[in-house]
């Protein structure tokens, strides 16, 4: 099996863009979970706020 040496694989910047969003994203998931009341779930209204469902898409600096 070869593989690239370190720092010669690339990915390009639209993947990239999408992984740090998606990171992004899943902190903010992270963040509400551990706001709420122990025990408690988030609610899918409540996931859907944190994900921003309903909003309208933004330019994000990707």
């Amino acid at each position: 099996m070869r593989v690239a040496p370190p720092g010669t694989a690339t990915v390009p910047a639209d993947q990239e863009c999408v992984a740090l969003a998606e990171i992004e994203l899943c902190g903010e998931l992270i963040i509400a979970a551990s706001a709420a009341a122990d025990g408690e779930r988030l609610s899918a209204d409540r996931i859907d706020e944190v994900l921003r469902v309903a909003a309208e898409p933004t330019a994000r600096g990707c």
